[in-house]
């Protein structure tokens, strides 16, 4: 009996396997195999050059030249393929032997290297939200963190939390700066505005915001980065320790 897709799931993140799918077409032969590898290859491609909202299974199917069912023999579904994205993504990121003495500026320098990969796609973040992570280049990253932080005398309950706010919060960023890129590049200026029109706007509200008014350089400071920066350390400050 054929194995099931489920079953070749788990082969493939137990094993490392990837057999070739045939082609199909009377052409196939002449074409490249099917991977897993040229999937997520191609996969990333779409997203860079288009956005995570372009790539669907039937739109990688054609990109491949071939039917989506070809791509089933590696891919269990779309989920299963962003668990794949996600994996890659999270496997070219640098771990180091955790610090006592430096874990905070460790941890946070983990989240801005995944932070950077997910802006090289544009909004590819969102495929990690309501997601448990089971792909082993992503556990990588979640054991080098909970190392970390242990390290720095995290007790584990406040740990593993920690990693899950983390995560939300460098996917929420993420998301956000891809989301404004996009307007931006479509020409949406109304939703995306300059700090020196936000200062206007805020400085011209009524009375019944004294606030707003007063401190609006102060709300509309800072980079973005800067403010990532901000947010992780406030975080990791929060965290008890001992």
């Amino acid at each position: 009996m054929s194995p099931t897709p489920q079953q070749r799931r788990a082969a493939r993140h137990q094993l490392g396997t990837d057999a070739p799918a045939a082609r199909r077409g009377p052409s196939g032969g002449q074409k490249k195999p099917i991977t897993v590898e040229a999937i997520v290859d191609t996969a990333f491609d779409i997203v860079e050059r288009e956005g995570y909202e372009a790539l669907t299974m039937r739109r990688l199917a054609t990109e491949l030249e071939t039917g989506p069912s070809s791509l089933y023999a590696h891919v269990v579904n779309k989920e299963d393929l962003d668990e794949l994205l996600l994996g890659r993504l999270c496997a070219g990121i640098d771990l180091p032997e955790p610090d006592p003495a430096t874990w905070r500026r460790q941890i946070t320098d983990v989240c801005t290297q995944l932070r950077d990969r997910y802006l090289r796609y544009p909004g590819i973040s969102r495929a990690a939200f309501a997601t448990a992570p089971s792909n082993l280049d992503t556990l990588r990253v979640t054991e080098g963190m909970l190392a970390i932080l242990l390290a720095g005398g995290v007790p584990p309950w406040a740990a593993a939390w920690a990693i899950d706010s983390l995560y939300l919060y460098v996917n929420a960023y993420s998301l956000e700066v891809s989301l404004a890129d996009s307007r931006r590049g479509r020409g949406n200026d109304n939703w995306v505005i300059s700090r020196d029109e936000l200062l206007r706007r805020f400085g011209a509200l009524p009375d019944t915001f004294p606030q707003t008014k007063r401190y609006a350089a102060e709300l509309t400071a800072g980079t973005g980065h800067d403010r990532f920066d901000f947010t992780i350390t406030l975080m990791l400050t929060g965290l008890p320790t001992g």
